[in-house]
């Protein structure tokens, strides 16, 4: 082998060694789009694209956007009118992501959302449930 394709090869595996972590990164990213978009669809009002992140398994929970729109307004108040929100720790695991969120409800409380992903047949992600956690108070300093 020449020094030309030695250099070649060396450039090839180096640079397959540093895409190995974008590769690990990529289910969190898309999970933390699909967050994003539903997010912006509920403060928007625009049940139609909320509804169109929730998983087959939501759906059948919610087989309408009326349905799904409404529990959402009822008992994820946070979500469906965040003052703030951050994207915290994430975990991705076979098919599964699950993601933190910190929000500031409009009441100003702040809460934990955890939402769980599912990947689809297709390759894209659907929310498959969200757990609202209140977070409590630190203390005073």
């Amino acid at each position: 082998m020449n020094r030309y394709a030695k250099t070649v090869a060396s450039l090839a595996l180096l640079s397959l060694a540093f895409s190995i972590p974008a590769f690990a990164e990529e289910p969190v990213n898309a999970a933390r789009g699909v967050i994003q978009r539903q997010i912006e669809a509920f403060l928007a009002d625009d049940a139609t694209t909320a509804y169109s992140f929730a998983s087959p398994q939501i759906r059948s929970r919610f087989p309408t956007e009326a349905a799904f729109f409404d529990m959402v307004k009822r008992g994820y108040t946070p979500v469906y009118r965040p003052g703030n929100f951050a994207f915290g720790r994430a975990k991705a695991e076979g098919i599964q992501v699950v993601q933190e969120v910190l929000i500031s409800a409009p009441d100003g409380t702040d809460w934990t959302a955890l939402y769980f992903l599912v990947r689809q047949g297709d390759g894209s992600y659907k929310i498959n449930g969200v757990q609202m956690l209140k977070s409590t108070p630190g203390p005073q300093i």
